[in-house]
């Protein structure tokens, strides 16, 4: 007797372009930022923040400040030459406002760790209650690996750092590049880990989350229209005592 495999197989057809329509349509919301993978508690997570770049183009901190944000992280400079271009706007009028604020560098690995900290020393004027600054050391472009000579340029870039402004840097990074990196080369510095799919490993041991980067707050206009969204791990208190400056 012959089947009419048509029949036996539209059921599982049906199946399947239902599953690939659900699946199409979760991967559209959470591109969109309509949903949130994490959701850090706030009772636990109760300082908020975010960071920024020119890519949020022209910041109002007056609105930006107001949307429930303790800090915010500026980018100033990137490898041994660039700067970007809305960091002194945004230092003058971030710290006008009741944030903490602190700026990062992105480590290039193309050029030296010493001239790419002369660099962001150069950049970076200290002010008031300013949070530690910041290198971000993560794959880019064909950099997909750390060799020997990048651990021991990022070591040059934070020796230098830490001399100008007395106190340690903070190391942001990803999870895949703390353990085969930052875990056993760097283990005495604060880690801002990025996990937007995920809570952090639990070796990873984070003083800073940044948990999405696909959050929407008002206050900017840039080309990208999400902005990073971070948390401390620690209580009010302790946040208004981190990291004080000598």
């Amino acid at each position: 007797m012959k089947t009419d495999k048509h029949k036996i197989n539209k059921p599982m057809m049906i199946t399947v372009s239902a599953f690939a329509v659900i699946c199409i349509t979760a991967a559209a919301l959470l591109y969109f930022g309509i949903i949130q993978i994490n959701h850090p508690p706030k009772d636990k997570y109760p300082i908020r923040g975010v960071d920024v770049s020119e890519y949020q183009g022209d910041i109002d901190w007056s609105v930006l400040s107001n949307q429930d944000i303790d800090f915010a992280f500026v980018k100033a400079t990137e490898g041994s030459s660039y700067t970007d271009e809305y960091f002194s706007e945004n230092w003058e009028n971030a710290s006008k406002t009741d944030l903490r604020i602190g700026a990062y560098h992105f480590f290039s690995l193309e050029s030296s760790g010493k001239s790419q900290a002369e660099h962001f020393c150069d950049t970076v004027q200290s002010v008031s209650n300013m949070l530690p600054p910041v290198v971000d050391v993560e794959p880019y472009g064909t950099y997909k690996d750390i060799t020997e000579k990048d651990v021991s340029e990022l070591t040059d870039w934070l020796t230098v750092t830490e001399e100008n402004y007395g106190v340690k840097p903070i190391i942001y990074t990803t999870s895949k590049w703390y353990s085969k990196l930052i875990k056993d080369s760097f283990p005495y510095y604060d880690i801002w880990i990025r996990s937007v799919y995920s809570t952090p490993n639990r070796e990873v041991k984070w003083t800073f989350w940044q948990y999405s980067n696909r959050m929407r707050l008002d206050g900017y206009d840039g080309e990208e229209k999400y902005i990073d969204m971070n948390v401390f791990c620690g209580s009010e208190e302790e946040f208004a005592g981190y990291s004080k400056f000598k």
